[in-house]
Parts: structure tokens; sequence; C-alpha cells
């Protein structure tokens, strides 16, 4: 396993173009880029990120979007809502395929009405396909997300919707499944062998988010299990940037957590 961090870190301290340049100098040797508005979709600055990366050395694992944007609307069923949401997503295609991501992290629709959904799983499976089958025209995978606001916040979602989707990937967040107060072990039961990116960051028993090192969480633990799961990909720090005060603060987290990778063999 490799140890990570996501751009998404520095939101706010530093822009994504300088973010590669502050990760190499904290001693991350892979991210994920998290483009954050629709003037960062766009060709030119994902050629010019690119280059800024490139002259760094660090490796892009994984892209990610600010998803609500347009995500939502790949699952719409009107033909030209949908034709909207597919030239975003096509421009992330583009963006993984440049830095040469393997996986683009995938949120999907979110749950915003109080009354209890009725999935149709047919129609979901069918149109993620589309999608998986879109973005491997750029060479990378969709990795699918647990998010307690959204369609996947319960395992079981997951678990029906691979059946109709071969092709899915997915991406355990262990800050969201506390948030959805279901054990983590549930939602990687029911990812198994999809599961191909990891994010991970600390709490307190209030539930309240920090670095690595700084919480309850326990990662010696966490890493054997993903390790009984045989998974070998990254495990990417993410954080908000409300939860640390000084960059030192997230090379703490990082040797931490590497540490307790040490521990885990």
């Amino acid at each position: 396993m490799t140890i990570g961090i996501s751009s998404a870190s520095f939101f706010n301290k530093d822009v994504t173009e300088d973010s590669f340049e502050v990760m190499k100098r904290l001693g991350f040797d892979t991210a994920e880029v998290f483009l954050t508005t629709f003037s960062e979709y766009e060709k030119s600055f994902v050629d010019m990120i690119d280059t800024r990366r490139r002259e760094s050395g660090v490796l892009a694992y994984s892209v990610h979007s600010l998803n609500q944007q347009y995500e939502p609307e790949l699952y719409n069923v009107n033909p030209r809502t949908f034709g909207d949401a597919i030239n975003f997503y096509r421009k992330l295609c583009y963006a993984a395929k440049t830095m040469g991501a393997r996986y683009y992290t995938f949120h999907g629709p979110a749950l915003l009405k109080r009354t209890p959904y009725r999935f149709d799983y047919a129609f979901l499976g069918k149109r993620t396909e589309e999608l998986c089958a879109i973005i491997k025209e750029y060479g990378a995978e969709l990795a699918y997300e647990n998010v307690h606001w959204t369609y996947f916040s319960l395992p079981e979602y997951f678990e029906k919707l691979k059946k109709e989707s071969p092709s899915i990937k997915a991406c355990l967040d262990i800050k969201q499944a506390m948030q959805s107060k279901i054990p983590y072990i549930e939602y990687l039961k029911a990812m198994g062998d999809r599961l191909v990116n990891v994010h991970v960051c600390d709490y307190d028993e209030n539930g309240g988010l920090c670095v690595p090192g700084r919480g309850v969480f326990d990662f010696v633990t966490f890493f054997k299990v993903l390790k009984d799961f045989d998974y070998d990909g990254a495990v990417l720090m993410e954080l908000y940037s409300k939860d640390y005060d000084s960059y030192d603060e997230i090379v703490s987290g990082r040797e931490y957590l590497l540490e307790c990778l040490e521990k885990s063999k």
C-alpha cells in the first residue's frame, strides 16, 4: 500500500496548481487531484496543472470533481440534461487520461428527499455501465465512493448496483462510513474485489474530524483488514483545511500512517 494525499486537503490554503509542490515538500509522491470548479475542468487548465504535476514528480492516482456540480444529472432521464452532464464528465475523463490517473472518484446522485428512495437498480446499473464505458475510452475506471448524503450511503446500495454494473469499482471513505453510522467493514464486504481506492482521516469520540494520529481510529487494525481484502492500492489522506493549522500536522499524520502500516505487517 502507498500513503498519498488528496489536493482537496489544501483547499483555500494553496490553489490546485501549487498543491503538487506542497505535496512533494511534505513527503508525498502519490495524489488524488481534486478539481474544484468549472474553470478547472477545462483542457487549458488541466494541461497546465499536469505540467506542474510532472515537474513535481507526484503521481496522480485518481481524479475527483466537485461532483454536485453535474454528477447527479448523469442519471437524469432527460436526454438534453444527461447530454450536458456528459460533456462535463468527459472533461474529467480527459483530466484522468492527461495526468495518467487510473481512477475517477465518483459520488453520483445525492439523497435530496426525506421520503424513502426506491432505487431502480436496472436503470442505475445500465447508466453506470455507460459511464464506465466512456471513461474506459480514456484509460481509466470509475470508482464509486461511499458518502453519507448520496445514494451510496449504505453498503447494500453498492451490493445491488454491482450486480447490474460489472465494470464499476469502489472507493472506501472511512469518515463517511462513520458519518453513516455503519462500520467500515460492512462497506468493504459490499465492495469486495471492486475496491481500488481508500480515503482516510481521523476522528475523535464525538465524530470531529482530525489529522491521522490525533483521533481514536485504529489504523493498525484497519491496514490489517485491508490486507485481508487483498488491497494493495493507494491510501489517500483527505482532510478539510479546517481540520489542521499547519502543514507540520500533515507531515506528522503521514508519518503516523506509515508507522501504523509497518505495525500491521
